[in-house]
């Protein structure tokens, strides 16, 4: 990606802390360069080589409930674009008008095989196209609906400056991050007020220790995760 002059960045996005991790990336301009270069070689390449798996699970999802193959949803990402996400439907149809925008534990509206594509991380192969377009990035803040965005502090504010990503340190951290969601409480506002800022205490830190290793490290951490 290339880092936008700082009067270019939207003035939504514009104070003081983000500022600070503005000077830090503006420091850093070669590896946000290799990044995106590095997201978009291995993104083609994994398109590739998971095509079987990719027509197999989508074949899966047809068969075994009803609604679309694709999950499409919009969510927010570099300077507060937004763009249109694409997962494997791993719920039932019509899932975002019968409950809260974040799944919690042992949600119903999950399918069967939704559960299985969700522990091994499968319904996220169709996200290969949103690197592929340069709205995604393997590394990065994972991408909030606008609704959490608009929650977010002056601080949070500075991971827009990124694409937002597949997986991070947070992602691992809170791999059961609906484990910590309970349906007898305020769903949205513990999201919010709880799980959010310490998810955001982790990209933060992101940005902080961001270079191209860094993200190849996160990448074989994520893998190491999913099959542990």
């Amino acid at each position: 990606m290339i880092l936008h002059k700082w009067e270019d960045i939207p003035s939504a996005l514009k104070n003081e802390r983000t500022r600070y991790y503005y000077e830090i990336l503006n420091k850093k301009k070669f590896d946000l360069f290799l990044k995106r270069v590095f997201d978009f070689i291995v993104a083609v390449f994994l398109l590739v080589l998971l095509a079987p798996v990719f027509v197999i699970v989508a074949i899966l999802v047809k068969l075994t409930s009803v609604g679309p193959v694709l999950y499409k949803q919009e969510r927010v990402t570099t300077y507060g674009r937004v763009f249109r996400i694409y997962k494997f439907r791993t719920m039932v149809e019509n899932a975002d008008k019968m409950g809260s925008l974040v799944t919690l534990d042992n949600d119903t509206r999950v399918t069967k095989l939704g559960q299985f594509l969700r522990r091994f991380r499968l319904d996220e192969i169709p996200q290969l196209f949103n690197i592929i377009l340069g709205q995604m990035s393997f590394v990065g803040t994972r991408p909030e609906v606008k609704k959490y965005v608009e929650a977010y502090s002056d601080e949070m504010l500075a991971t827009l400056l990124m694409p937002a990503g597949v997986t991070s340190l947070a992602s691992i951290s809170f791999r059961d991050e609906d484990k910590h969601l309970d349906s007898r409480e305020s769903v949205e506002a513990t999201y919010i007020n709880k799980i959010l800022p310490e998810k955001m205490r982790h990209n933060l830190e992101y940005i902080e220790k961001f270079n191209i290793f860094y993200d190849v490290a996160l990448m074989i951490k994520t893998v190491l995760a999913v099959v542990n």
